[in-house]
């Protein structure tokens, strides 16, 4: 039997990540309508990444190598699921289910671009390069722009205290820090308005 060729093995790769429009997040479009999808998350990081790359930690970053990862970093959920930023239960086996996912849909491609791409998801995960933890900051910062331009829609549906939102997203610092005081106004401006409570330390 014929090995499939180069591009017959790409245009199969990007046919199986047209997926990725149909996996829903919790997070709400900014005019309430509706849940975005994961395609369309990803999308809005690579324009974060694009326009507030002067509030990243480290100056120089190679900024094609953040869009790369931001664009890829989610396609494990095409198997995976999307598992809610706050859901412990889901998080038990979070790594275990995207790991799997990572396998199958990046070994579509070519050896070369599998490698790569495989490097590029295991790069953001780690955060330990400084694209990664600027494209891992952005990744953080976009729903609680949603969550805070929607009023709390999605933090008020599931519970969410000022302390959940503070815990789950310090490490926006590591990454961009005038975007994480940026986001502690945010937070603090959420629950003065009532979308978001504080939670049982009352501090934000």
């Amino acid at each position: 039997m014929t090995e499939p060729s180069r591009l017959s093995r790409q245009i199969e790769f990007l046919v199986e990540i047209d997926k990725l429009k149909h996996v829903v997040r919790q997070t709400w479009l900014m005019d309430g309508s509706r849940r975005e999808n994961d395609a369309e998350h990803s999308w809005h990081l690579a324009a974060l990444a694009l326009l507030l790359g002067e509030y990243a930690a480290e100056p120089g970053l190679d900024l094609l190598r953040v869009l790369k990862m931001v664009v890829v970093h989610d396609l494990v959920e095409i198997d995976a699921g999307d598992t809610f930023a706050y859901d412990t239960v889901g998080a038990k086996d979070k790594e275990l289910r995207e790991q799997r996912a990572a396998e199958r849909i990046f070994n579509i491609l070519p050896t070369d671009q599998a490698t790569e791409i495989r490097s590029l998801w295991n790069e953001f995960e780690a955060r330990q390069t400084p694209e990664a933890r600027y494209a891992t900051a952005l990744d953080r910062f976009q729903p609680i722009l949603h969550n805070y331009y929607t009023q709390g829609k999605a933090w008020r549906h599931h519970g969410i205290t000022a302390d959940q939102v503070i815990q789950r997203n310090r490490s926006i610092a590591e990454g961009a820090p005038e975007l994480w005081r940026h986001v502690v106004g945010l937070i603090r401006d959420a629950v003065e308005k009532g979308y978001l409570p504080p939670g049982r330390t009352g501090t934000v």
